[in-house]
């Protein structure tokens, strides 16, 4: 226990709470004194089956806006993606899980595999350090999450820093693991990239040669999502806490996705055309 006031709020970082102060107490006193930083739950409940599996709680509320926007603004409903940070990468790998067929591709930002923890004591585990599971096992856990006979899955960014002290950047390798074994494509990358803020980019083709799965590993980065701030085509954003100077992260996804161009037609994994 510490003094009240000796960790900033920021350092602590829970699945589904964000603990603002801990305070030294009598040791019959096991209370903890905290202010929450958002209403009740904090973060999302990835780490719950009953809230992050296909139809139920969270997981469905979250396809309950996507169809919502859909319905409201008549998007294509082959161009839906998902991306997500820290819990919200969690539960981005969720959704890709539960629902293949209605995300095109997501973006799991210093995340963890989907459906890595079923309880908060295990979300612990799952975030601090690997669980050993063979790629097949991962695989499987995303078989198992979507709807019999599903063929067709979503293309996933992973990025993660390699100086992550809050989700250990063992998570990025395990979700490459789970999705390149759905894709049922190689382990080894397909090509590598050097990008900026000493990243390295390896990207994995389907078997139509296009990318399927690209992993992020940036070099001391820590935990939050990748800004370079900039006018340059492939800058953006602006530091902060959990917004970290590195490589345009936005930029990057959006070329994955084929969202980079004018058009919104740019070849998957390649820079589109202005």
């Amino acid at each position: 226990m510490v003094e009240s006031g000796a960790i900033p709020p920021g350092s602590v970082h829970l699945p589904g709470i964000h603990v603002d102060r801990i305070v030294a107490v009598d040791p019959h006193d096991r209370r903890i004194e905290r202010r929450t930083v958002r209403p009740s739950p904090k973060c999302f409940n990835w780490y719950d089956p009953a809230k992050s599996s296909r139809g139920r709680g969270e997981a469905l509320s979250i396809k309950q806006m996507v169809d919502k926007a859909v319905a409201q603004y008549g998007s294509d409903t082959r161009r839906v993606y998902i991306t997500g940070l820290s819990a919200g990468g969690a539960m981005t790998a969720d959704m890709l899980a539960d629902y293949p067929d209605a995300f095109a591709a997501g973006s799991i930002d210093s995340g963890v595999p989907a459906f890595c923890a079923n309880s908060r004591y295990s979300a612990l585990t799952c975030r601090n350090s690997p669980t050993g599971k063979t790629p097949a096992q991962w695989g499987d856990l995303v078989r198992a999450a979507a709807p019999t006979g599903t063929t067709s899955w979503p293309r996933v960014a992973i990025r993660h820093g390699t100086s992550d002290t809050t989700v250990n950047p063992a998570n990025a390798t395990e979700s490459h693991d789970q999705w390149t074994n759905v894709w049922g494509i190689g382990q080894r990358p397909s090509r590598t990239q050097n990008l900026p803020g000493g990243t390295t980019l390896s990207i994995y083709y389907d078997t139509t040669g296009k990318p399927a799965v690209e992993v992020y590993s940036i070099s001391g980065m820590g935990h939050g999502l990748a800004v370079n701030p900039g006018s340059g085509t492939d800058q953006c954003g602006t530091t902060g806490t959990y917004y970290l100077n590195s490589l345009c992260s936005s930029y990057y996804t959006a070329t994955f996705w084929g969202l980079a161009g004018s058009s919104g037609t740019a070849e998957p994994g390649k820079p589109g055309t202005s």
